[in-house]
């Protein structure tokens, strides 16, 4: 049975990694999903693997960092889908690095990506949720966003989407609106490979040869919180890979 028939979701971040995960395990569940990101071949990559295998997607592209961008990106996937169900914040970027190894360009654009490219999809999805009775914002924040790790930029970056989550969860939720922040840890992704090399030598060291986790772990960690019975908010699900300290 597939849970979320009938149900629209809108993805940021789905050109590659947890955001692709999320948008085809929302697909093959039974979602219509807008897809956005600013790789527009790989959004239409995506989209054909998601219809190939009988979902149907829209890709959007999109940089969630203009707000005038974000904000037609939203009001695209309503209109071609007449409804807005799950808005999936999960464009991210990161220089895991101390405070004054990090250039200014390096913090200004996470802070970009990391709150404000989460701050205005979600400032134009609510009015319609709100008309709706119903819907359901995710962020995918970071564990580095609950324990503090030596990387002051983007741990505050990851802070301040938690604690927006949260704020935000209790802000809406008696108009029927639910949120939830998804707080990983080491994922095996393209996150690293766009590091500088001297901070993803030092990230790599630190990981040695430990299990991270998959892309597809989050994506399902993702899925348990959008199918839960509207009355049930998953709060918050911290989710690290088994021998990470």
């Amino acid at each position: 049975m597939q849970r979320l028939m009938g149900k629209v979701a809108l993805v940021t971040g789905a050109s590659s990694g947890i955001g692709a995960a999320t948008a085809i395990a929302l697909a093959a569940d039974g979602a219509r999903v807008a897809i956005a990101a600013r790789r527009a071949e790989r959004l239409g990559e995506l989209a054909d693997r998601i219809r190939h295998c009988g979902g149907e997607a829209l890709p959007i592209e999109a940089d969630v960092t203009d707000e005038t961008q974000a904000t037609a990106m939203v009001q695209h996937a309503i209109q071609e889908f007449g409804q807005l169900d799950m808005l999936l914040g999960i464009a991210g970027v990161g220089v895991a690095a101390p405070f004054q190894n990090t250039t200014t360009a390096e913090y200004r654009q996470m802070i970009d990506v990391n709150f404000l490219g989460l701050l205005y999809p979600i400032h134009a999805a609510l009015p319609t949720m709100k008309r709706q009775g119903s819907g359901h914002i995710v962020i995918v924040s970071s564990g580095t966003g609950r324990y503090i790790h030596p990387s002051t930029v983007y741990s505050g970056t990851k802070h301040a989407a938690s604690a927006m989550a949260e704020s935000l969860r209790r802000e809406i939720g008696r108009e029927g609106v639910r949120v939830t922040s998804i707080e990983p840890g080491a994922v095996r992704t393209e996150f690293t490979s766009r590091m500088r090399d001297d901070v993803r030598l030092t990230v790599e060291l630190r990981l040695g040869d430990m299990e991270q986790l998959e892309a597809e772990d989050i994506a399902t960690a993702i899925l348990y919180a959008v199918t839960q019975p509207p009355r049930v908010n998953v709060n918050i699900l911290t989710i690290y890979p088994t021998q990470q300290a």
